[in-house]
């Protein structure tokens, strides 16, 4: 979303033209812009252990807190998020994916989601508590205008969270690099560690059901020939995947 360049959350992918969200451009995913019935899949793979939402909650709790998710899709954690918190904002700019996370969220009445962007947020001033971007927008340089409105938006003392693929390490990490060479995980960690956000390495993990969930997971997010030479090397329906979970206070 961030800068117009091939999509981490695609790796391999080609670059996809920019749409106008509003005043904003965005870049798609390709993955749960184009496939979210399969994303779905993805998301109830990912993390079975709840590791990364204990990481989080190891920092700061959202009890009672106002909660912004940005780039919420389809919705998928929203309802977690709502159990425990006083009001949870879903943002995301694919109006397609807005309506189907305000279906999912319909009967929640401290849910709300709103079509906008991680650079021009639709909440206000000093409104937020905490903050969780997973896999949207904030993917290390080019994201500074979204890390301005979050100076912009978070409250006194409130806490963001960003979760992105860590390319150093686990299975995972290795078909990220092999997807997305150009992505330098030297370059990502002291772009944030030099702003001031924590570092928090996650263990969380895909698990399958089936197969061929896994086998159409990874073909939404690697390119043909790379998933291809990925399912012929790796037997089973779970894969190890680290993870960062990178946070600030403000």
């Amino acid at each position: 979303m961030g800068r117009p360049q091939r999509h981490p959350g695609h790796p391999g992918g080609a670059v996809p033209d920019p749409v106008r969200t509003g005043p904003a451009l965005t870049i798609p995913s390709p993955n749960i812009w184009y496939h979210p019935a399969t994303y779905e899949l993805e998301n109830r793979a990912a993390d079975p252990h709840g590791r990364i939402e204990a990481a989080m909650a190891s920092v700061a709790s959202w009890d009672a807190a106002r909660f912004l998710d940005v780039g919420c899709g389809t919705g998928f954690h929203l309802p977690g998020w709502a159990g425990r918190a006083a009001t949870v904002v879903g943002v995301e700019p694919h109006r397609d994916l807005v309506a189907l996370a305000r279906r999912r969220t319909r009967r929640m009445r401290n849910v709300s989601v709103e079509v906008g962007t991680a650079q021009a947020l639709p909440v206000a001033d000093s409104s937020i508590d905490v903050m969780q971007a997973r896999w949207a927008y904030f993917f290390g340089p080019g994201c500074e205008p979204g890390l301005g409105e979050l100076d912009r938006v978070m409250a006194r003392g409130g806490t963001a969270f960003v979760v992105d693929n860590d390319a150093s390490r686990s299975t995972f990490g290795g078909w990220f690099r092999r997807g997305c060479p150009e992505i330098d995980p030297d370059v990502v960690e002291r772009f944030w560690s030099v702003r001031g956000w924590t570092r928090m390495p996650v263990e969380m993990g895909w698990s399958f059901e089936r197969r061929a969930d896994l086998e159409s997971v990874v073909r939404i997010e690697f390119a043909p020939d790379l998933a291809d030479a990925i399912l012929a090397e790796h037997e089973g329906t779970s894969v190890d995947y680290a993870v960062n979970v990178w946070w600030r206070r403000f």
